[in-house]
């Protein structure tokens, strides 16, 4: 059943490189879940902000799949809580735009936009959240703080509006579903794809002491300073450099200062590289020359980065909470790190470092997993839901 199906993706553009401003993997997943769509069939548009004077009203990413530029606030980038002031006008801006089958919006301020416009038309709306606020009060572990003061109150009220949610982990459902109230029968698991033919092994082993990745978008919750604490521990002889790849999230343009500052207070100002936020191509280059990337967040709802370096055939040592148990099998394709000592991730590594045997076996399999995770798989997944939605406002059976 092709379908016309608008993706929502308000405070950030998917055409943009992660690592910069609030680009992060919620962008890669829109970006590829739309031109595996397209490719089977359907018409996208991704409708995001513009935030850039000269960006072009729309422009065509591939065949059946058009990017549009919205007016809605200042032609800039914005610090990501801004743009709870910019819903109103993001959503009137929606109102000269379809027909569609379906609306998909991403992130709450998405959501927030695109709801009333898809009950007005009588047609499905599915929220996928990549990443859910909680109250100032909890650990920072059990996910991002609400940069906005709508947000708490949206998420719940997107959570049971919608038509369906689609979340990317079993971790992040059971949250949609306990902390924000959604219907347990409204919320489908959908996995993030990889591109695995991108994303591949080098042809020998890296060489020694070689480096370590962490990429990520500079900003508290992404854990960097336990990164440079557990690779300043490491003995001279075997410790790797550590390569960081990333810019800072919009609003945190002092973070980069401050991570160098903790690098050398714990001696690490030599042993560290700042490379800033990466192309598609060149992330794919610098994971696959790696010994191991490091995924030391406070919380994610997947981790698609995790995946991207099981693609590229090496280990990943990655903290115990959220999304990342599932996309990181402790002891399979990597390690699972419980804690947040220092020691307890300096430990993980040195295993790593020291055990190249363990290190092959584990980016073997890591490989082998994400050679199954394709776009496609989740593309195709998405449009079920899509398709099962849009059967059911017309009245007719599965």
């Amino acid at each position: 059943m092709p379908l016309r199906i608008a993706l929502v993706s308000l405070h950030t553009s998917p055409d943009d490189d992660p690592g910069v401003g609030d680009v992060g993997g919620m962008n890669v997943a829109v970006r590829a879940t739309a031109l595996a769509l397209a490719a089977s069939g359907h018409a996208v548009e991704i409708l995001t902000r513009r935030s850039e004077r000269d960006a072009p009203a729309s422009m065509d990413l591939a065949p059946g799949a058009t990017l549009r530029h919205l007016d809605a606030g200042p032609a800039e980038r914005r610090v990501k809580g801004d743009h709870e002031a910019y819903i109103a006008e993001f959503a009137r801006a929606m109102q000269a735009l379809g027909p569609y089958d379906v609306v998909h919006s991403h992130h709450w301020f998405s959501g927030m936009a695109a709801l009333d416009y898809a009950a007005a038309r009588g047609i499905p709306h599915v929220q996928s959240f990549h990443s859910i606020a909680a109250d100032p009060s909890t650990p920072l572990s059990d996910g991002e703080r609400p940069e906005s003061p709508g947000r708490m109150r949206g998420e719940a009220h997107l959570a049971q509006a919608s038509d369906a949610v689609l979340t990317v982990s079993a971790a992040e459902r059971d949250t949609v579903v306990r902390r924000l109230g959604a219907s347990p029968d409204r919320v489908v698991v959908v996995s993030p794809g990889v591109d695995a033919d991108l994303f591949s092994p080098a042809a020998s082993q890296p060489a020694h002491p070689g480096y370590v990745v962490v990429a990520a978008r500079l900003e508290p919750l992404k854990g960097l300073d336990l990164a440079i604490e557990a690779i300043a521990a490491l003995p001279d002889g075997i410790r790797p450099e550590l390569v960081i790849a990333g810019g800072p999230t919009t609003g945190h343009d002092a973070y980069p200062a401050e991570l160098r500052e903790h690098a050398r207070a714990h001696g690490l100002a030599d042993g560290i590289r700042f490379l800033g936020p990466q192309s598609r191509e060149d992330l794919a280059t610098l994971l696959r020359g790696a010994r191991m990337l490091l995924v030391p967040s406070h919380s994610e709802t997947y981790g698609l980065v995790a995946l991207e370096a099981a693609a590229s055939g090496i280990p990943v040592v990655a903290t115990a909470s959220g999304g990342l148990v599932e996309a990181v099998e402790h002891g399979v394709t990597g390690l699972l790190v419980d804690s947040r000592n220092p020691a307890a991730w300096t430990d993980a590594v040195r295993r790593l470092l020291e055990d190249d045997a363990l290190s092959a076996r584990l980016g073997a399999a890591g490989r082998a997993h994400a050679t199954t995770q394709t776009w496609d798989r989740a593309a195709a997944a998405t449009a079920e839901v899509y398709e099962r939605l849009v059967r059911a406002r017309a009245g007719v059976s599965a």
